[in-house]
């Protein structure tokens, strides 16, 4: 197996376009950018720490995502699964990557940045949703924004409901039953789980 080891050998299988193909890159999130967020319901957020690599992902409404500035955006932490491990991340190294995506819509904004971890209850009560504060807000300072190309999208037919098969049910029963060894709690772990994730605030 050939191992590519160098930037040279990278570059010799894909092309650098140079300044050119760089010029999408922004040190901030420009006026199509600003209305992606605006209207974006989901993102996903990549973190590094103690933890290693974590990307967990965010979402809400369309807009859940406050644009401060055109270098400054505010992301509500909701209830969730309490494991906290990307935030745990931010704790210990503030870079962070985003994955904004829109459903039936091929570009995906990428950010990178830094992360501030807010506890104010100024704020979070102004990004109340479902009648709830959020339970902590993240400050992201934009350091780099891009839209990402179409083609992966388009590739994996993404939003072409004629490509999709029968949706998958994941039975976290199972996987709790099987990592505690405890078979006959399968099912009370299933209803368990169900029940946790129709609360959604």
């Amino acid at each position: 197996m050939a191992q590519i080891a160098t930037i040279e050998r990278l570059r010799e299988i894909i092309t650098d376009y140079g300044p050119r193909g760089a010029a999408k890159i922004r040190d901030h999130i420009c006026e199509q950018g600003i209305a992606f967020v605006q209207r974006s319901p989901f993102l996903m957020m990549a973190t590094f720490g103690d933890y290693g690599f974590e990307v967990s992902q965010k979402g809400d409404h369309p807009g859940f995502v406050e644009i401060v500035d055109d270098r400054t955006l505010l992301i509500p932490e909701r209830t969730g699964n309490h494991l906290a491990i990307g935030l745990q991340n931010i704790l210990r190294d503030p870079r962070v990557g985003l994955a904004m995506i829109r459903p039936a819509t091929d570009e995906v904004l990428r950010i990178s940045g830094r992360a501030t971890l807010l506890d104010d209850a100024d704020i979070c009560e102004r990004m109340s949703a479902g009648g709830k504060p959020a339970v902590l807000v993240m400050r992201i300072e934009v350091e780099r924004a891009a839209f990402h190309c179409v083609r992966s999208a388009r590739r994996a037919k993404l939003w072409d409901p004629q490509s999709w098969d029968a949706p998958t049910r994941i039975s976290f029963g199972k996987i709790y039953a099987d990592a505690l060894r405890q078979p006959e709690l399968e099912e009370q772990f299933d209803k368990f789980a169900e029940e946790s994730d129709s609360n959604l605030y």
